[in-house]
């Protein structure tokens, strides 16, 4: 367990918005390290054994796997299952054994699919968490007065007073304070989302001596931060937060419990509707067979039958079953991890994503543009000076790798030309001067060195000598080139005498470099085919609006708007409501600002998906309705993701999006079709109750054919929906549900008493043969279910170029139960019996007569809005 931060100034409130932390007292060094009881030198042995033993090890407190209990007793609070469970209370209080047994054997099924489908995920993700950096270089010491050493040590045994050492490349391991440094600069993408890397250096961050940090702690130049890393330099740093007292872990804190997501809120929206034709339908039917028919409790069991045969009892396990398969085939085949199993249903809804740019859609690294000269021509020659310069400061300074923009130069420049030059000396890039400077010999000249200077634009230009209007127009070059979203390099050279010490004045102007955000492979495949899917893409940055807006311009994203943090600080919630999907960039935001607008989109009626990586991205992934995050994001966020991309192919969310779409389109279309069915029968059944002197079906005839339906129904879950199902966002919106099912419901209800005039017909009179009754109602009951499967689950499609599917199978299967069932010996324990030849011939004709309606009724409806 973590002790507290030695120095809580160096860690101010979490609970702010960097922008409007107030001014706080700014430590010397010196006082760091007496607050730390350490010293430049590095801890013993023993104060890190003592200390390791007080503050426990450097980890980042993981959110701990569930148990299998834990995992079963969260699927078991389903709104569906909470349905099936009170259905099966109301069963065995009336001593219905059978009932009872069976929606229990369906809950324990659901509840054991669900949370082997999230166990296996959660193990899959553990997999992933090792993917982080395990070692770091300490500075120790054996005993107060030994000489200090260099080495490696597990991460995890880092503790606060540790003297590190970092080079290019490395993870920063903790919080730390610099000590020394040389050339440094860090990426800290991962907690602010800004894609340049951040000089820093071990100086005072107050050089006027005001004792206050008047920018947020990110800027501090003298400060780092455990999940960043080294782009380039070299630094030497003390430990002063490890654990659960870095700021890395103070961002997991944060994340709370996440709200309740699109399918999560369809599903409680249609469950309530259930719940309250469940419970009302048992009261109802005992109060009326009382009123009309004088009977009692003897009709409670048919009651509650009639219950069970409203409510879809398979449908937790049609759920489960349809979310795990698409689950295990996006596992499978596109290297998606689907942490959380309702997340597959909400990216099928999903209609507008919101991207982090710097680590999704950007590689954090960047590439060569243009090479330009002082005309703003293209010019190769510039681009030699630049890569040469970028050689020889790697070679002479004797830096262990190039920085980002180093690597850029020497990627693209041709190797034999840079094995022209001899080099002399280096003095490196210095975030101070903002420059980097090498001298080198030029063959043919004699008694001549070549200096090539590097750096910021406005820095260079200073040094050169050139004209007051010449230097503006240079300047106004190099910004329209940075307005443009480049980064810019100036590039200048002079001659100087050999021997003479480097003198960066009186240079030579060569021209501009310009680079750009290396884009992710993938990304723009990626965000063209959700822009077909109807998936509309917003970027949400820290980074210039610039820089944002070009990335998306080299993407094919069209920009409609551009909002910056300062602009959204002034707007109220509906206005930003309003603005916010008109909007395709977001720059300068905090992770606070993600979070706010994440927000307003769904408040304005919107799906919203999340891409990060970043801790800075944290609270707003997990604000959304489906979060994401790629494999290499950071540990806490990949963690609370709800999908994670474990390979590095983008277009894998696209095919995420289509597995939820087919899951999502699966699962309302069995709701659709039984939802009606079961409404149309029990209206019907209610209705020949009334009118009967006996019940129009038993109660074990009324539970045998929820079997045979919900067996049948099962095939959806291994249906194939129709493409245009995949081109728009699958939503379950419980008050289109509710008006689809009452009208088809209805048409089911009149065909089932168009049956009972039938029935009269044939066996003169109802009340003839009560068996033959049960055994004409329980034929057609079965024989409409095939019908109402086969024709609503088409849809649009038709039955032109398509074999038979799972449900067409099954509906046959169903039919054939339901004509060959009367005449068995299974049929006559049930109490039913042969129906005579003629009925047959006139059900035939009422099944015509209502698959003519259900498809009028199905041409209409899909002739209008689209309903799910």
């Amino acid at each position: 367990m973590s002790a507290g931060p030695l120095l809580p100034q160096l860690t101010p409130s979490l609970e702010a918005p960097e922008s409007t932390l107030t001014p706080t007292p700014v430590p010397t060094l010196l006082e760091v390290l007496r607050g730390l009881d350490a010293g430049p030198r590095g801890l013993t042995e023993g104060q890190a054994e003592e200390r390791l033993g007080r503050f426990g090890e450097n980890r980042v407190p993981d959110t701990r796997d569930p148990s299998w209990a834990r995992l079963l007793a969260r699927s078991a609070r389903d709104p569906f299952t909470a349905v099936l469970l009170c259905l099966g209370l109301v069963s065995a209080a009336v001593y219905a054994w059978g009932t009872a047994s069976v929606i229990l054997l369906l809950v324990a099924v659901s509840c054991v699919l669900r949370a082997s489908g999230e166990h296996r995920a959660d193990r899959s993700t553990a997999d992933l968490r090792r993917l982080v950096a395990t070692t770091v270089t300490v500075q120790r010491r054996a005993g107060e007065d030994s000489a200090p050493a260099t080495r490696e040590i597990p991460v995890e045994e880092l503790v606060p007073g540790d003297v590190v050492r970092l080079g290019p490349g490395d993870l920063v391991p903790a919080d730390v304070r610099l000590l020394r440094s040389t050339g440094l600069t860090v990426h800290q993408a991962a907690l602010t989302g800004e894609s340049a890397p951040v000089p820093k250096s071990a100086g005072e961050s107050d050089p006027a001596g005001t004792g206050t940090a008047g920018t947020g702690v990110f800027q501090q130049p003298h400060l780092c931060f455990q999940g960043t890393s080294v782009a380039s330099g070299s630094a030497t740093a003390v430990v002063t937060a490890t654990g659960a007292d870095t700021r890395f872990a103070a961002a997991h804190r944060r994340t709370g419990k996440p709200p309740a997501t699109s399918f999560e809120r369809s599903v409680q929206g249609v469950s309530w509707i259930l719940i309250r034709f469940a419970l009302l339908t048992p009261p109802l039917v005992l109060m009326a067979n009382a009123a009309l028919r004088g009977r009692g409790l003897e009709t409670l069991p048919f009651a509650v039958a009639v219950a069970v045969g409203l409510t879809p009892e398979m449908l937790p396990v049609l759920v489960t079953t349809c979310l795990a398969r698409g689950a295990a085939l996006l596992a499978r085949t596109h290297d998606v991890i689907v942490r959380r199993l309702p997340a597959l249903h909400d990216i099928g809804a999903m209609d507008v994503l919101c991207v982090d740019k710097t680590g999704t859609l950007t590689q954090d690294r960047p590439v060569v543009d243009r090479a330009l000269n002082a005309r703003g021509q293209d010019d190769p020659e510039v681009l030699r000076w630049a890569a040469a310069a970028a050689w020889w400061s790697l070679q002479l300074a004797d830096l262990p790798t190039p920085d980002a923009l180093d690597e850029a130069l020497l990627t693209t420049a041709d190797e034999d030309a840079l094995m022209a030059y001899d080099g002399v000396t280096a003095l490196p890039f210095d975030p101070a001067r903002r420059l980097a400077t090498v001298v080198v010999r030029v063959p043919g000249r004699l008694g001549t060195h070549t200096l090539i200077t590097k750096g910021a634009a406005e820095a260079v230009l200073e040094r050169c000598s050139l004209p007051d209007e010449e230097r503006t127009r240079l300047r106004a070059l190099a910004e329209a080139q940075a307005a443009d979203g480049l980064r810019v390099l100036a590039v200048a050279t002079a001659e100087r005498p050999a021997g003479t010490r480097p003198h960066e004045r009186g240079l030579t102007f060569r021209g501009l470099v310009t680079l750009r955000d290396d884009l992710v492979p993938t990304a723009a495949e990626a965000l063209a085919g959700l822009a077909e899917r109807g998936v509309t893409v917003k970027v949400l940055t820290g980074d210039h609006p610039g820089t944002a807006v070009r990335t998306c311009r080299d993407l094919g994203i069209p920009v409609a708007d551009v909002l910056t943090a300062d602009r959204l600080d002034t707007l109220t919630d509906p206005e930003l409501t309003d603005l916010a999907s008109r909007t395709t960039v977001f720059a300068r935001c905090t992770p606070e600002h993600k979070t706010r607008i994440t927000r307003a989109l769904q408040t304005g009626g919107h799906t919203v998906g999340f891409l990060g990586d970043g801790v800075n991205d944290l609270p707003a992934l997990r604000t959304a309705d489906v979060g994401l995050a790629p494999r290499d994001a950071a540990g806490v966020t990949r963690d609370n993701a709800d999908l994670v991309l474990a390979g590095k192919d983008l277009t894998a969310i696209g095919h995420a999006v289509a597995a939820g779409r087919h899951a999502g389109g699966n699962i309302a279309s069995y709701l659709r079709i039984t939802l009606s069915s079961n409404l149309g029968n029990v209206i019907a059944m209610l209705s020949a109750g009334l009118l009967l002197p006996f019940l129009p079906m038993l109660p074990a005839q009324v539970l045998v054919q929820n079997l045979c339906f919900d067996a049948a129904q099962l095939a959806f879950a291994y249906d194939r929906p129709a493409p245009s199902a995949l081109r728009r966002p699958t939503v379950l919106e419980p008050r289109a549900l509710l008006r689809f099912i009452v009208g088809f419901g209805a048409l089911n209800a009149v065909a089932d008493l168009a049956t009972f005039g039938v029935l009269a017909f044939a066996l003169r009179g109802p009340g003839d043969d009560e068996a033959l009754f049960h055994s004409g109602w329980f034929t057609e009951n079965l024989l409409t279910q095939a019908v109402v499967m086969v024709l609503l689950s088409l849809g649009a499609r038709g039955t032109s170029g398509r074999r038979p599917g799972p449900v067409t199978w099954s509906a046959a299967a169903l039919a054939a139960t339901g004509l060959f069932l009367p005449m068995s010996a299974p049929g006559e324990r049930l109490g039913l019996s042969p129906l005579p030849g003629v009925y047959y011939g006139l059900l035939a004709a009422v099944l015509t007569l209502y698959a003519a309606g259900l498809m009028t009724a199905r041409a209409r409806q899909e002739g209008g809005p689209p309903v799910v």
